[in-house]
């Protein structure tokens, strides 16, 4: 009956991916009803950045439909882009949890999204008033925390394609369809995302593809399921050895 109701609340729900539709189900099932009485549903373009590092903590988003990316700015004042998601967090959750006043991380939509937004009094209130949420809400906290933890580490030991190659299988493993990988050969974007110079991903892409790594297709970059596992192993070989 609840998720009857919740389909209601939120219409997107009916036409998302069923893992993230359970993700969402599974974050406000136990909300109390007050909490639906102080949400908005925003279509955010792409392009957006719609948290911005350094501002006030204002509101909480979930995003229900579409992907995001956390930017950091302060390194060296260049952008590098360290995480893509597509789960279903509480963005600036962590903040208001932390007694934090303004946000840490800038997020920016990689597509058009569809976003709940729940003001910060509210998400607080929930909180501190929902052990169950709580606890959940903590769970999803410590994941994102891990995951950003292990890609920065073991980007300290990579550069050049090593860098770029771990970039590709994080990638196929969140994205791939089909067993293929389509990704657009967009230079700066992948600089942005891998913290390399846009010389130095000319340089990864051609030894990629000519190590039989990658392919090319127009201007997209395409990864196959046996060009993946090669792509992990070389990667395992080399941070082994480091």
């Amino acid at each position: 009956m609840r998720d009857h109701y919740l389909e209601e609340v939120f219409p997107f729900l009916n036409s998302i991916d069923r893992d993230r539709r359970d993700q969402f189900l599974a974050y406000f099932r136990n909300a109390p009803l007050w909490v639906f009485e102080n949400f908005s549903i925003e279509h955010i373009e792409k392009g957006k950045t719609f948290i911005r590092e350094g501002e006030p903590v204002e509101a909480v988003y979930f995003i229900g439909d579409g992907i995001i990316k956390a930017t950091d700015y302060r390194i060296y004042g260049i952008s590098f882009d360290f995480m893509l998601f597509t789960k279903v967090y509480a963005y600036g959750g962590m903040e208001i949890i932390m007694d934090i006043d303004t946000y840490k991380t800038s997020l920016q939509t990689v597509t058009d999204c569809i976003a709940v937004k729940i003001p910060k009094a509210q998400f607080d209130k929930w909180m501190r008033s929902d052990i169950r949420s709580m606890r959940y809400e903590a769970k999803l906290m410590a994941e994102y925390l891990l995951e950003q933890a292990r890609n920065v580490r073991a980007f300290l030991f990579l550069q050049g394609s090593d860098r770029l190659a771990m970039l590709l299988i994080n990638r196929y493993e969140k994205y791939a369809n089909h067993g293929i990988l389509r990704l657009n050969n967009d230079r700066q974007e992948l600089s942005d995302f891998t913290g390399l110079s846009v010389k130095t991903i000319t340089r990864s892409v051609k030894k990629l593809k000519e190590d039989g790594l990658i392919s090319r297709q127009g201007n997209d970059i395409l990864v196959d399921r046996k060009q993946y596992e090669s792509l992990k192993e070389s990667l395992t070989e080399v941070l082994s050895d480091e």
